[in-house]
């Protein structure tokens, strides 16, 4: 489930190991490239953290993040925790 915290969409997902974890994020900047909106994140072994915030609206929450956020959701359902 995502977090709205500190100006960001905040959200952890983990995976049976680093290869699944990696196609994940492979899938997911493929998506975030063809929005035009790339996120924060951080990767080790099995685990990937995201987080979402509009730059160009001052580091803050906006529709462009909620939308990237439930494209994320949809390549997650039943692969991460």
């Amino acid at each position: 489930m995502w977090t709205e915290q500190d100006n960001q969409l905040t959200r952890d997902f983990t995976f049976t190991d680093f290869s699944e974890a990696f196609a994940f994020m492979t899938r997911v900047a493929l998506i975030a490239e063809k929005m035009d909106h790339h996120p924060w994140w951080s990767n080790v072994y099995n685990k990937v953290t995201i987080k979402l915030a509009t730059h160009d609206a001052g580091n803050t929450v906006t529709e462009k993040d909620r939308k990237l956020a439930a494209a994320i959701d949809k390549l997650s359902v039943g692969e991460a925790g």
